[in-house]
């Protein structure tokens, strides 16, 4: 394993980071702000400092907590006080199961910090970013996204270094689900993968699972050239072409034989697109938004069908136009 660059000066203006999460993002996320100069205080669950100690004059608080833990995360950081200027930034990559109807979308990792924190600017970190990659020292490129230009620029000096470079978008909803989503199709392609499909099909399965991430967030309101970025076809791709994303080894497991229960007591960490594929398919059956692979991904997580009764599914749809 290489080892990361040394410390690199503290970005004028920010010194004290607390990162709420220790699992593998956060943990890596924590290195890049250590590696930066910052201070950096971690908090998770089972932590024994007590989480006002470690909010205490912080001037950025990120969190990289699962999908499950944000809404209680979120209340318990609410009773506590945080500096006026206080910057929070999103890093969870799921939907919230517990929001959304006929006439209300499900709830982003975002949308609930900010609801908690409606005076404090709230900004979403997503990309192609691989922990284990980023903690061997290797290159990456991550995007910063929200509506307040102050905020996305400071947190972008603040984690910008020579192996991790940071760029900014005001497309927050685009760059949030393009991390999100891309999750569902990660599945899929780990089941190829293990059912041996070849390149052809996992260059297709990939492709149009790109084009139902579009037609989802479109219709969120995102923009679409958001999904072609860093956020969504990079963090597409390198969930898709990698063992390291829990998604893929979700799919790859269930196209072995395994149960889902197995593959995912074997994870170390949360496979987000295990949830994110049951609220993201209610969601189209209310709105009539087509997601063919989203659909068999969750009858297959459901064990209704099985990977190759998902491929014979997909690939019996009726012919239609690639663009319409």
């Amino acid at each position: 394993m290489s080892s990361l660059p040394p410390t690199e000066t503290a970005t004028p203006g920010v010194s004290t980071i607390a990162v709420i999460g220790a699992g593998a993002w956060g943990s890596t996320l924590s290195t890049l702000i250590k590696r930066r100069g910052h201070e950096v205080r971690i908090w998770s669950r089972r932590s024994t400092t007590p989480l006002q100690s470690v909010l205490e004059g912080a001037q950025i608080v990120v969190s990289a907590v699962s999908m499950t833990g944000v809404r209680s995360v979120a209340e318990q950081v609410q009773a506590i006080h945080l500096a006026p200027n206080t910057i929070l930034v999103s890093a969870t990559k799921g939907l919230d199961a517990n929001s959304g109807n006929a006439t209300q979308l499900p709830l982003l990792p975002s949308q609930i910090w900010q609801a908690a924190f409606p005076n404090h600017p709230v900004v979403v970190l997503s990309g192609p970013n691989l922990s284990e990659e980023i903690q061997q020292g290797l290159p990456a490129a991550t995007v910063i996204a929200g509506t307040n230009q102050t905020a996305t620029n400071t947190i972008q000096l603040a984690l910008s270094s020579h192996s991790f470079r940071v760029y900014t978008n005001p497309d927050g909803v685009g760059v949030e689900l393009g991390g999100i989503l891309k999750n569902v199709i990660a599945i899929a392609v780990g089941a190829c993968d293990g059912l041996k499909l070849g390149t052809n099909a996992k260059a297709a399965l990939v492709t149009r699972g790109l084009a139902e991430i579009i037609r989802v967030g479109s219709y969120w309101g995102a923009k679409s050239e958001t999904f072609y970025g860093l956020s969504g076809l990079g963090d597409l791709l390198a969930t898709c072409n990698s063992s390291l994303s829990r998604n893929y080894q979700v799919g790859y497991g269930l196209a072995q034989g395994r149960s889902l229960e197995s593959v995912l007591a074997s994870l170390t960490g949360t496979a987000e697109g295990v949830n994110t594929a049951r609220v993201l398919v209610r969601l189209a059956a209310q709105q009539h938004i087509e997601v063919p692979i989203s659909q068999q991904v969750h009858q297959l997580l459901q064990g209704n069908i099985t990977p190759q009764a998902a491929v014979e599914a997909l690939m019996l749809r009726d012919y239609k136009a690639e663009v319409s």
